[in-house]
C-alpha cells in the first residue's frame, strides 16, 4: 500500500486533534475529487513499518483524539487486506483512542453487500476496527461546504460500532444538523 500524505495536527477530518492517513488507491473517481492525485495506487510512499512507527509516535500524545483513514479509498480491497493489521494494532496499544475512517463506497449497498466490488475476506473485520464510517461517493450536485466532516449531502457520518450490533445505520450523535 502506498500512501499520499500523513498529517500529524489535523482538525478538518474527524472530531478532536487527529493523526490523519491519506492512503493511495481509487476507482471510484468521482468527479470533482478533492484528491485526484489518490486514484494512483502508487502514488505518494510506500507505507511501511517506518511509516506505522510515526504514526504511533503521533497517537502517543496525549492530546491527539485518535486516527482518520482516508484517501484514495481506505475500503480498495487491496488497501484493506494492508490496513486490517495496523488498525488492529492501534486498537490494542490505544484502546481510548478512536478511528475514522472515509469512504466512497456505501455501507449497506456496498461493503456489507456479498458480491460487491469492494467486500472482501477482510471487509467485515475492518469495519470491526473503526468507530466513525464517513460513507457515499462525493456527489457535486449534493454538494454543501457547510456540512460537518463531508462534502456532499449524501455522505453520511455512522457509529459504526453501535450500527453494526443493531443491523439498522446509526448515524453520529455528535452529528450538527
Amino acid at each position: 500500500m502506498y500512501y499520499g500524505a500523513l498529517k500529524k495536527c489535523d482538525i478538518a477530518n474527524g472530531a478532536g486533534v487527529r493523526v490523519t492517513l491519506f492512503v493511495s488507491g481509487c476507482t471510484n473517481h468521482c468527479p470533482d475529487c478533492f484528491q485526484p492525485q489518490t486514484w494512483d495506487f502508487r502514488y505518494g510512499r510506500p507505507f511501511t513499518h517506518e511509516t506505522e512507527t510515526e504514526i504511533f509516535r503521533e497517537l502517543d500524545k496525549p492530546f491527539i483524539s485518535g486516527l482518520t483513514v482516508l484517501g484514495g479509498e481506505p475500503f480498495e480491497p487491496r488497501n484493506q487486506r494492508d490496513l486490517l493489521p495496523f488498525l488492529r494494532e492501534i486498537r490494542r496499544r490505544y484502546p481510548r483512542k478512536n478511528i475514522w475512517c472515509f469512504t466512497g463506497f456505501r455501507l449497506e449497498d456496498e461493503l456489507l453487500q456479498d458480491g460487491s466490488y469492494p467486500r472482501c475476506e477482510v471487509t467485515d473485520d475492518l469495519l470491526r476496527c473503526i468507530d466513525i464510517l464517513v460513507d457515499g461517493r462525493f456527489l457535486r450536485e449534493e454538494k454543501d461546504i457547510s456540512l460537518q466532516f463531508r462534502g456532499s449531502r449524501n455522505q453520511r457520518i455512522i457509529d459504526l460500532p453501535r450500527t453494526l450490533s443493531s443491523d439498522r445505520i446509526v448515524l453520529w450523535d455528535q452529528l450538527r444538523r
